[in-house]
């Protein structure tokens, strides 16, 4: 197996086609009424897709095989999924899909073995840290965590993100009844960031005129990081009220600063 190439049995990985975005967006448009052929021409024309992500992967198992089936099954499962209204290409909707499917049999069939001392470290870090918010009402900081330990703070860090799974930017992260919520509108946008200053300016004053309970709510949320549970605990209210009053506060700040 060459540097940099996966061989897959059966596979003529250079006579692969790939897909321009036009002709995505066109089998996409097929797809949703109703051509099922088009399903099929969108899988084998992104086969070449998880083939490039299974590159990273060359050196750590034998069986690529496999590996290429469970990454079409992640490309099968992002193409049921994908909405042209997303407005973003498809390959960027599918890489998460396709790694975590990767990843998720890798971790679930020992094939990925992480180093046994970062997973020691990364589960001394975690029952530590429930220990320590149990005792003192806090959760505590990595570098209070790699203090007790006796190993550096980025030890820690390093040691917790081996054990996350990756993420679609599409993956729905809040449902009050109404509009879906997904990562992705969560992500900032560089490009619409130019005048940033004068916006924080705007905010800091509209949040100065906001009732005192419905401050306390958003500097507690969205500063501090509390979940609607621990601030109804804290303030005696359901968490109905405080996500009808986390709400109000956002809605007055959007009247505020236009």
């Amino acid at each position: 197996m060459g540097k940099g190439k996966v061989d897959i049995t059966g596979v003529n990985t250079s006579e692969l086609t790939v897909l321009s975005n036009d002709e995505m967006d066109k089998l996409f448009k097929e797809l949703k009424n109703g051509n099922k052929s088009a399903k099929s021409k969108l899988v084998n024309g992104n086969l070449k897709l998880v083939l490039s992500l299974l590159r990273k992967f060359n050196n750590r198992t034998d069986n690529m095989d496999d590996l290429f089936q469970i990454g079409c099954i992640g490309l099968i499962k992002a193409i049921d999924n994908f909405d042209l209204s997303h407005n973003v290409r498809f390959s960027t909707y599918a890489v998460p899909m396709i790694l975590g499917e990767v990843k998720r049999y890798l971790r679930d069939n020992n094939s990925l073995r992480i180093s046994r001392s970062i997973k020691d470290t990364a589960y001394k870090a975690i029952k530590l840290k429930d220990e320590l918010t149990t005792i003192n009402g806090v959760e505590p900081s990595t570098y209070e965590v790699a203090k007790v330990l006796g190993v550096s703070e980025i030890d820690v860090i390093l040691a917790l993100d081996s054990l996350k799974e990756p993420i679609s930017m599409f993956e729905p992260i809040y449902n009050d009844g109404g509009d879906t919520i997904y990562l992705s509108d969560q992500l900032e946008d560089k490009k619409d960031n130019i005048n940033s200053w004068d916006i924080k300016i705007y905010l800091k004053e509209a949040i100065k005129k906001l009732k005192e309970k419905e401050r306390k709510i958003l500097i507690d949320r969205y500063l501090i990081g509390k979940t609607q549970v621990e601030i109804s605990d804290e303030i005696g209210i359901s968490q109905a009220q405080v996500s009808r009053l986390e709400k109000d506060a956002i809605s007055n700040i959007k009247k505020l600063i236009k």
